[in-house]
């Protein structure tokens, strides 16, 4: 089979487009035939080794991918829609190429009429918003929610998921992206640049944000900690290298709580439960990428270059073999 591929980490110069012997599946798992795949920032974290994890060599890149099954095995029949969001990391084998060996524990059938170009854009970032708001964040309807960056895919997704859940969502974006944010159920959308920004989140949500969600990987925590409700929780899900300063005394009194959260180490079940909310989302219509481009995956180190470089705020590239 064709693959993209690296023998060892480095930049995006790494990557290989080849053949490479086809994958065999083992006992639980579930030979698939990749329709589409896409690029995450996880997975330059992964082949730069800033984020260290297990990996066979030579190693097939990507995360996420729809796909066919090849042949049938652990429930799964012959020619069944299938996705999955967790290969690349951990010793598994990536998705970008033309097969994939996916657990079976791992492997979710798409509902039917969704799109595998579409579906694949959004997994990830929606995985990622859903884990973050109910799994790490104990979202309740009715709460208040602040994401921080919510023009990004993955903002994107946590504006619309928490709107869903019957969250109030206040959100800070850039200028250019505030019709989109407002479009997914955003109350209030505000310039994250703008003077006063703190004051102006404190009288919007004059009773404490319940939910603190900042994409952005910038972790002002005094800003966070002082916009908290009384048992307020920040999730911490960006800025791998970032090192701020938290103002303990005040997350204290206000029986706060900080909490770290990368999708990599979700669990099983976690991720099961979030890929049940996302089908269910999906079959009803919701989820949809804001922009999608489509490219082969002979070009994927192109594609790592170019999302390490800041070029596809709010675009997904689509890959196909």
């Amino acid at each position: 089979m064709r693959a993209a591929y690296i023998e060892r980490l480095g930049s995006p110069d790494v990557i290989r487009w080849g053949e490479l012997p086809a994958p065999v599946p083992g006992p639980g798992e579930v030979l698939v035939d990749v329709l589409v795949t896409t690029v995450d920032p996880v997975d330059t974290f992964v082949r730069s080794g800033v984020f260290r994890t297990p990996i066979p060599l030579p190693f097939v890149i990507g995360r996420d991918l729809v796909g066919t099954v090849a042949s049938p095995g652990c429930g799964f029949a012959e020619g069944e829609t299938v996705w999955c969001d967790s290969l690349g990391h951990d010793g598994r084998q990536g998705a970008t190429a033309e097969q994939a060996v996916v657990p079976a524990d791992r492997l979710y059938r798409l509902p039917a009429g969704v799109r595998p170009e579409e579906a694949v854009a959004v997994f990830h970032p929606a995985a990622t918003a859903h884990l973050a708001l109910h799994t790490h964040g104990g979202l309740r309807p009715g709460e208040t929610v602040l994401v921080g960056g919510a023009g990004g895919n993955v903002g994107s997704a946590l504006v619309e998921l928490a709107a869903r859940a019957g969250a109030r969502v206040l959100a800070t974006a850039a200028p250019r992206d505030h019709a989109h944010v407002r479009s997914l159920g955003a109350a209030e959308v505000l310039d994250y640049r703008a003077a006063g920004l703190t004051e102006r989140l404190a009288a919007l949500a004059p009773d404490g944000v319940d939910v603190h969600v900042d994409t952005s990987g910038r972790h002002d925590l005094g800003a966070a900690v002082g916009l908290l409700a009384r048992r307020g929780r920040i999730v911490l899900m960006a800025g791998p290298r970032a090192e701020p300063v938290l103002p303990v005394g005040p997350l204290y009194m206000k029986d706060g709580s900080l909490r770290g959260f990368v999708i990599s180490h979700a669990t099983v079940t976690e991720l099961a439960e979030a890929a049940t909310a996302l089908n269910e989302l999906l079959a009803a219509g919701g989820l949809r990428p804001r922009s999608v481009e489509h490219r082969p995956m002979s070009e994927a180190a192109d594609v790592h270059r170019r999302l390490e470089r800041g070029d596809l705020h709010g675009r997904r590239v689509v890959l196909h073999p």
